[in-house]
């Protein structure tokens, strides 16, 4: 063997077992491994996306042109991985062979893809050929039998958002779950509310983090979006604490505490840093001007409140600072819905407040007051 052929055999030995790590890290092992290489593939898919859609000032349209990113970038990976296989087992061909690197290749593509119309009698290759006619398959199909797993995540994490439009609008805001409760003399239901996103939340964490290319999935609406959903009900418990410590809170606390374990998995599946002990008395990025925002929402829906805006905030900011600082970068990353309280987009998108028709009754009376009707964020 010539040192030109020994270096191919090396190199395409690494080729192989660095692209088998990559599937096996991806759709076999269920730890949260992470794989540089389908990150990488991942940043180069979604960058041309991101380029054209931020020239828009629209955000519909920003939306609908990056729903398309995550899809092809799934496409996108099985390509690479195999044209990977095919360059390792074609170096590993021309290393063990007297074959010149085209002559080579073309044999790896015939037996990776299961052609057969390069196949030889060399005796030599018959182990490399069968091993290429192996992996093709076996890539494949675990990459179909990925997808069912990872749209059924997929549609979990959407039906727990779509349910949320009728109690927080769209697009989600923690002040609005907990008025149009109030609204409606059903703040008891919160406690419901509550344990279902807390599971939520675990099988959120689950799922991402396993699969994180679904971190960047979009859901079906542009003013839906599953971060600012689960923000809005942290919010929500959060304030709900603040301002009422001495009703039933467990299920407020529960899922405030696994938002904050769900978020920190997917900060450390997409590699943001954060502070795991934050001092509840560490400044957040939402101003007390935008507080007093969602406390007159509050007020105006007729929100009983045990304590006064200026002794709730310090203790609404104690429970913040444990999750906005990986929801605003995570929020910005993904491009989320500029909702309010969510943080700053690029282009410097205003946030949107929901937007729903006035609550009416049956016969077409006018809902008690505090009913939420549908403003522009000029009129707020």
């Amino acid at each position: 063997m010539t040192p030109v052929r020994a270096l191919a055999m090396l190199a395409g030995f690494a080729v192989l077992i660095a692209t088998s790590s990559s599937v096996l890290r991806n759709l076999v092992v269920p730890r949260r491994l992470r794989s540089k290489l389908t990150r990488a593939v991942s940043r180069v898919v979604a960058a041309p996306f991101r380029v054209i859609a931020y020239r828009s000032a629209v955000y519909e349209r920003r939306d609908a042109l990056l729903a398309w990113a995550a899809p092809l970038a799934i496409l996108a990976i099985l390509l690479t991985w195999l044209l990977l296989f095919l360059i390792g087992y074609a170096l590993l061909i021309y290393a063990f062979s007297d074959l010149s690197w085209i002559v080579a290749l073309r044999e790896a593509g015939s037996s990776l893809f299961t052609l057969g119309f390069a196949s030889t009698d060399r005796g030599r290759l018959t182990a490399v050929d069968f091993a290429a006619a192996m992996t093709g398959p076996i890539v494949i199909g675990l990459q179909i039998g990925y997808l069912p797993a990872l749209y059924g995540a997929y549609n979990r994490r959407e039906a727990e958002v779509t349910m949320l439009d009728s109690r927080a609008g769209e697009p989600n805001w923690g002040p609005e779950i907990l008025a149009r409760h109030a609204s409606v003399s059903s703040l008891e239901n919160l406690s419901e509310l509550y344990r279902g996103w807390e599971r939520w939340s675990a099988d959120v964490s689950e799922s991402h983090s396993n699969y994180p290319v679904l971190i960047y999935f979009r859901s079906q609406q542009a003013s839906r979006n599953w971060l600012i959903g689960l923000l809005s009900v942290m919010d929500s418990a959060a304030l709900s604490l603040a301002f009422n410590p001495s009703g039933r809170q467990g299920e407020a606390r529960m899922a405030l505490r696994m938002g904050f374990v769900c978020l920190r998995d997917l900060a450390d599946t997409v590699g943001l840093p954060y502070d795991e002990d934050p001092d509840p008395d560490d400044p957040i990025t939402l101003s007390y001007d935008e507080f007093l925002v969602g406390v007159e929402r509050l007020g105006r829906a007729g929100y009983p409140m045990e304590r006064t805006p200026d002794q709730a905030w310090p203790h609404f900011c104690g429970w913040r600072v444990n999750y906005e600082s990986i929801a605003y970068p995570l929020a910005a990353s993904i491009d989320a819905v500029p909702a309010p309280w969510s943080g700053p987009r690029r282009g410097a998108s205003a946030p949107i407040l929901p937007r729903t028709p006035l609550n009416r009754q049956p016969g077409g009376v006018a809902g008690p007051p505090g009913s939420f009707q549908a403003r522009s964020p000029d009129e707020s």
